[in-house]
Formats: C-alpha cells, structure tokens, sequence
C-alpha cells in the first residue's frame, strides 16, 4: 500500500494504512457485534460485514491517526446499516425485524432465564434510542470506547460526542425506567 508523507512540528514521518485483510482479521467480531446491537437481524449480519469492509477497501484502509480503527469502522458501520434501512423503506420491504437476545453467559437455567430477561429490557431500552444515539451509546458504555476516540471516529467534535452521550444516556435510563415500573 501506498504511505502518507505526514509533516508535524517540522518531523516527517511516512503512515502507511492498515489494509481491510488486517483489519478484518482483527476487528470483525467487533462489527458484528456492533452491528447487533444496532439491531441489524442475524440473517443479515454477515452481509453488512461484508459492505464494511468492502467500503474500507475502497478506501484503502485504515490510515492510523486521530480515530482508533474501532470507531473508525463503526462509523462505518453505522453509515452502512442506516443506508440499507434507507433503501429497504424505499423499497417498502418489510420492516427490520428483532435482532432477537444477544447470547447471556450465565451457568444454569434460572440464571440464564434472569440473563435473558435482563438483557431483553437492556435492548428493549437500546430500541427505544435513535440509530445514532445506540450507536454513540454502545461505544461508550458497551464497548468501552474513549470520548475522543467516538469524536474522532465519527468526525465531530468531542464536546458534540458529551452531548449526544448525555442525551442518550437520559433516553436510554427514561426507557429502561418505564418497562421496569
């Protein structure tokens, strides 16, 4: 892959880009369970993968600098699932439907059932967030990304990414609390 030629404080230095091959090894687990939590159904995950990374080769990679590649293919991602719910609303397809209960880890079947009902309300909550807001809170609070990593990844500025944070955060604990009353 070609390198970017960087200048700073009168330093060069040569960046070369991380390649979709890599970066697929590395991060794809991450897409699809990002994906999930946008509630992308699961016959549909594989495919919305597929144009992530397919948008990522079209630009050539990752080039390493103020985003980590996570929020990077994240905005991707997020770009990618709300284009297909663009054009399936044009197309006056079917509604998406549930992505179903993320997969609980808890040992036996009591624990398990309270896992599962747990996480329902968790997602039923998620639901009730906009795309962007679910997306910007599952980085945050999810996958335990960093604020400046979202602002960077998402290409707006950090006090934008503490808004939307705090805005989602006030739906999210509003929607949990009115399945749980």
């Amino acid at each position: 892959m070609v390198g970017v030629i960087r200048e700073a404080g009168g330093l060069t230095e040569s960046v070369h880009p991380i390649g979709a091959e890599a970066l697929f090894r590395e991060h794809a687990i991450f897409v699809a369970r990002f994906l999930a939590h946008l509630r992308v159904p699961p016959h549909n995950i594989d495919d919305h993968v597929q144009d992530v990374f397919l948008v990522v080769h079209k630009r050539g990679g990752f080039l390493p600098g103020t985003a980590s590649p996570r929020t990077w293919l994240a905005r991707i991602a997020l770009n990618v699932t709300a284009t297909r719910r663009r054009t399936a609303r044009r197309r006056r397809e079917e509604p998406i439907e549930s992505a179903g209960e993320l997969p609980g880890f808890a040992p036996g079947p009591e624990r398990e059932a309270e896992a599962a009902r747990s996480l329902a309300l968790v997602q039923r909550a998620l639901d009730a967030l906009d795309l962007e807001q679910r997306a910007l809170f599952v980085l945050f609070e999810i996958e335990g990304s960093s604020c400046a990593d979202i602002a960077a990844g998402l290409s707006v500025p950090i006090g934008t990414v503490y808004s939307r944070l705090h805005a989602a955060r006030a739906a999210f604990a509003e929607a949990f609390k009115r399945q749980t009353s």
